[in-house]
């Protein structure tokens, strides 16, 4: 929802490859939680769908069944609407649609990789194994949204800029950790009570707390230290994401208002999880 906001004000020249390859990771990411259909079934239409965005398929998309056990109008409808917002992706030039096609491959291996993990697991709570398995999935994730986005504005916005281009692009990447790092965060009792867990076992077993525990009152008193180590850690990509927007030249005021919102919205996140 608050990602409406950040497209609504993007300059024009990139809000509709921005606006698609966002349609597009919806449209997976419905796929990957329709948590009623079978995993393999949901792994199966992902795969399909990440054929066809690729370019390496051209047989047509029918979601009849995901579409009937979606809760929600909006993602019955964005299932039925697939073939259309394939489509879409024609009208750009090969690069744009090789941007969008790049940051669609990595989001869906990591949706891929969590429809694995909770499959294959065998205990109660299926859990990350350690920090950099964590930093890799908010990369699949998120932090490849980064590195797209800057990608998109530096080629139809301020291409001859003078900036670190290195420094720039890793900003972006943290910038997006961060926002997904919130999330995992914000989310953690609802995906504990739905049997995932994203904070490592590496650092659970540390504070000696296991995923299955970490909701009894009883124990937050060794685990707020960690909770607390990893508000920082998202803290800090946020910090990252303001030196981003920051470095967006100062006539780009819409690419910067439109990074700000979701930075303040994250770091007023962060304010409340710590209280």
């Amino acid at each position: 929802r608050s990602f409406w906001l950040t497209l609504r004000v993007l300059p024009g020249a990139i809000r509709p490859q921005i606006g698609l390859a966002y349609l597009l990771a919806r449209t997976t990411d419905t796929i990957a939680d329709t948590e009623i259909l079978p995993v393999e079934q949901r792994l199966d239409a992902l795969q399909k769908l990440r054929g066809r965005i690729l370019g390496q398929s051209s047989a047509p998309l029918n979601f009849g069944e995901l579409a009937r056990n979606q809760n929600s109008s909006a993602e019955k409808l964005l299932l039925e609407k697939v073939e259309e917002s394939l489509s879409a992706l024609q009208k750009f030039s090969d690069a744009d649609q090789k941007l969008i096609r790049d940051v669609l491959k990595i989001i869906t291996s990591g949706q891929e990789l969590d429809l694995v993990l909770a499959h294959g697991h065998h205990q109660k709570i299926a859990s990350l194994e350690t920090d950099s398995q964590l930093d890799d999935y908010t990369y699949r994730v998120a932090g490849c949204v980064g590195e797209f986005w800057t990608k998109m504005c530096r080629a139809h916005l301020f291409p001859n800029a003078r900036l670190d281009e290195k420094q720039f692009i890793a900003d972006g990447i943290r910038f997006g950790k961060g926002l997904q790092l919130v999330n995992i965060l914000r989310d953690l009792p609802a995906d504990l009570k739905n049997g995932r867990c994203y904070l490592p076992l590496e650092k659970l077993e540390r504070f000696k707390l296991l995923p299955e525990t970490l909701l009894s009152p009883a124990n937050e008193e060794k685990f707020l230290p960690l909770f607390h180590e990893y508000l920082d850690a998202a803290e800090a990509h946020l910090r990252a994401g303001w030196n981003y927007t920051n470095t967006i030249p100062f006539s780009q005021f819409r690419v910067r208002l439109a990074c700000a919102w979701p930075i303040l919205i994250g770091a007023k996140t962060i304010q409340k999880l710590r209280a």
